[in-house]
């Protein structure tokens, strides 16, 4: 404020004294004015004493209100600190679910960011298909396959068109784990896009989307996760550790993507007839780091939210492990890509981040925190070695989904039996003194897994393959996929020039 500018309101000292009283009188007035009418009496025809049978009949009513109330007691505090406790786990457990459906956005930003602008159109297609039609499959069929009675541990029975009725009663509960693993079937779903990128129709995804979240997916997830609801399983009854899915989810997902691209084969041009790679530069690197970092957002209602309550505060603990493995594996692969390269390859970064993540989601609640960061320098490691492995094969993966997926889900399963650690959750590993007994049945979960989700997989896709087609031609896939297939083009100033 500029000070000196008022000093001439000074000047006039007789007209400001004159001023201020008027407003002083004004202002007793106006309080003279209320008090009065404040304590006028009521006019005629009116009284303000109340009526003595409205008195009567309103302290008959507060007496008998009083007798209804019920008096407080130990179990009716219990009940209602239950209540309180149910409904927090159930905003917990949906919150954690749309977190999770946020990835669907970073999925589909990634693989549009690391393959070719003409093809953009139809990831996202893909990635908005792969959630609908998943949800709706899964919904019907699927969670009656994974979570229905299942006297042998293999196959569920029941529980399938999901209504929320249970005993006859409507149960919010059940509507919570539904969409809670309706998010994740549609995860499982969406890393098959990645891997047969930019050559895939879109009708026979659309027909893999029902087979993954129909048949693949819901089977092999109640081996591990049955008893969660109604089901039962034989790997959890062996004590096969995975927490969240690394295994149950993204291993599915990873070796039904590598049956997807053996089975389609490889883009033109990516390899040689001398066996050299020739790479492919994705259109966008700003995309695809934006959605790694909505992932890794994701990835806090993925793991933590798998408590499916605030379990004590576990949650927290779970969040930190998932974190540290995340930028454990992305320091790791960034380095190794260096080293190997002579620059920092932020693509290798990124996957490494996303390995970190993938690693740690099955032992996420049973290790501890230097035991995370360990997982996840492993997993960047081994994610780099695992693309250039899959190059070696000329299995074509556009966006590294089968190394992040399906290689880093092995390896994250497997690390549950190395550094497990009874103190945290009842179980020790190798590293801790429990012997190789849980890395055994880690292995059978991980073998079991693989020769399901990638058996099953291969005969879907083959027989799409035979039936109504699984690859576009030669021309529609040198076109873009944007314009042939869906006859429009994310970037209409670009397309002329990627397709010459």
């Amino acid at each position: 404020m500029n000070f000196p500018r008022m000093l001439p309101a000074f000047d006039n000292i007789p007209l400001l004294m004159k001023s201020s009283l008027l407003m002083l009188l004004l202002i007793g007035c106006l309080t003279y004015t209320s008090t009065t009418y404040a304590f006028q009496p009521a006019p005629e025809g009116t009284t303000t004493e109340p009526v003595e049978e409205e008195v009567v009949v309103e302290e008959a009513e507060e007496v008998v209100e009083e007798e209804a109330e019920e008096p407080v007691t130990l179990e009716s505090v219990d009940e209602a600190v239950g209540a309180v406790r149910t409904e927090t786990d159930l905003l917990w457990t949906c919150i954690a679910a749309f977190l999770v459906f946020f990835m669907q956005a970073g999925f589909a930003l990634v693989e549009a960011g690391f393959t070719r602008s003409k093809n953009c159109v139809n990831i996202i297609m893909k990635n908005l298909m792969d959630f609908s039609i998943g949800s709706i499959s899964f919904w019907a069929v699927g969670f009656g396959l994974m979570f229905g009675a299942s006297p042998t541990g293999w196959i569920g029975t029941t529980d399938f068109f999901v209504d929320g009725m249970v005993d006859g009663v409507l149960d919010n509960w059940e509507f919570a784990f539904l969409i809670f693993q309706t998010v994740f079937a549609a995860t499982a779903a969406t890393i098959v896009s990645g891997a047969m990128a930019e050559r895939t129709k879109f009708t026979s995804y659309l027909l893999y989307t029902i087979g993954i979240t129909v048949i693949v997916y819901p089977i092999s997830g109640g081996w591990a996760w049955g008893s969660l609801y109604n089901g039962s399983g034989w790997l959890e009854d062996k004590g096969f550790i995975d927490f969240a899915g690394s295994t149950v989810v993204h291993s599915c997902g990873g070796w039904a993507a590598l049956a997807g691209a053996i089975v389609i084969g490889a883009r033109k041009g990516k390899y040689a007839a001398d066996g050299s790679v020739t790479p492919i530069m994705g259109h966008s690197i700003p995309l695809a780091a934006l959605g790694v970092f909505i992932l890794w957002l994701g990835w806090f209602g993925f793991n933590p939210g798998s408590t499916t309550s605030l379990d004590g505060g576990n949650f927290a603990r779970v969040a930190v492990t998932t974190n540290l493995s995340a930028v454990g594996g992305c320091v790791s692969a960034m380095v190794l890509s260096w080293i190997m390269f002579g620059k920092p390859d932020v693509s290798f970064a990124l996957n490494g981040a996303l390995a970190g993540l993938v690693s740690i989601t099955a032992p996420c609640y049973d290790v501890g925190l230097i035991s995370a960061l360990i997982i996840g320098l492993v997993g960047g490691v081994v994610c780099v070695l695992s693309v250039l492995f899959f190059d070696k094969l000329k299995i074509d993966d556009p966006v590294g989904a089968i190394s992040v997926h399906g290689v880093c889900g092995a390896w994250g399963t497997l690390s549950a039996g190395l550094f497990a650690e009874e103190i945290i959750n009842g179980t020790n590993g190798l590293f801790f003194g429990g012997g190789v007994s849980q890395l055994i049945t880690q292995l059978i979960g991980i073998g079991a897994f693989f020769a399901w989700s990638f058996g099953a997989s291969l005969i879907i896709f083959l027989v799409i393959k035979v039936t109504v087609g699984l690859r576009v031609s030669e021309e529609e896939e040198l076109r873009g996929l944007d314009i042939t297939e869906h006859g429009m083009a994310a970037y209409p100033y670009l397309q002329s020039l990627e397709s010459a």
